[in-house]
């Protein structure tokens, strides 16, 4: 089965913990996600292990609707989320590390295996994925840099 591994990596001008927080936050997700349209709460808050939340997205002209389940929450350092269902079951793992003058060093990962039609189109698929993951993580470095979050 063929898979898709795609890793990006920005620098956002925020401190760590501002940046976690914002991107663990699933009402926050339209903000910054472009493909994401709509977050439903499949538990209560807050975030914590267990976790769901079912996410609808239109992705290369497809409406897709797939629920994560958050996987690992370890503090401003590591977040991982995990679908289970639909054509594409995605891990999505955000990583925070300090950077120079306050900054934060951001790696957001997707990988997965395509199911049917789509695993067939894999390295397609990964160029897509690496595009949106590119221009997200930019408009989320953007808003972020450029927000008053205190």
């Amino acid at each position: 089965m063929a898979t898709v591994d795609v890793e990006v990596h920005t620098t956002i001008n925020r401190p760590r913990p501002e940046v976690a927080a914002y991107c663990c936050d699933p009402d926050k997700v339209t903000s910054w996600y472009a493909n994401i349209k709509a977050v439903k709460w499949e538990t209560a808050p807050p975030v914590a292990p267990g976790s769901r939340f079912r996410f609808t997205s239109e992705f290369l002209g497809k409406r897709l609707e797939y629920t994560y389940e958050v996987v690992e929450l370890a503090g401003a350092e590591r977040f991982v989320m995990r679908s289970d269902r639909g054509p594409f079951q995605m891990e999505t793992t955000y990583a925070w590390e300090d950077g120079a003058d306050g900054a934060t060093w951001m790696t957001l990962r997707n990988r997965g295996e395509p199911k049917g039609f789509a695993g067939l189109a894999a390295p397609l698929l990964a160029t897509a994925v690496r595009r949106a993951t590119s221009n997200d993580l930019a408009r989320l470095k953007s808003l972020l840099e450029a927000a008053n979050l205190s």
